[in-house]
């Protein structure tokens, strides 16, 4: 019986070229909200594909008040290029229970460019303490300042 070496050769660390960058981006649903929790909520919204650079990250800015949205969240996404839409995900931590929060989404390139698309704002109210947390289906309220 022969004996053989089996070597591993590193593959390269496959990169996502560049696309096309979308003529117009615009957010095709959403946003919603995915979960909401006493200190913590996570936002979901899809847009078409807006190509450029593959690392994106999608931006929640929200605030206790419509007009002062001056809290961020980022959450870093890898665009396929295969695809015409992308899907969105953002949690927002530190959240203070039984309160009512204000936001708007948009999404930029790694680099910071953004990608041109913002939300309405809409708002949504974190659980209390007391009625636990979880999955319970957030009650969305669609309102437009």
């Amino acid at each position: 019986m022969a004996g053989g070496l089996l070597c591993s050769i590193p593959a390269t660390t496959q990169v996502s070229p560049t696309t096309k960058k979308a003529a117009r981006v615009r957010i095709t649903q959403g946003p919603e909200m995915e979960r909401v929790d006493p200190d913590f909520a996570i936002i979901r919204w899809t847009s078409n594909n807006p190509g450029g650079s593959p690392e994106h990250y999608g931006v929640v800015h929200y605030g206790t008040t419509p007009k002062d949205l001056s809290q961020t969240a980022e959450s870093p996404i890898r665009l396929n290029p295969g695809h015409s839409y992308t899907v969105f995900r953002v949690r927002m931590d530190d959240l203070k229970p039984g309160t009512t929060y204000y936001y708007a989404v948009d999404s930029m390139e790694a680099n910071g460019k953004d990608d041109g698309v913002k939300s309405p704002v809409k708002r949504f109210t974190t659980e209390s303490n007391g009625k636990g947390g979880g999955m319970k289906s957030a009650v969305q309220h669609f309102t437009t300042h």
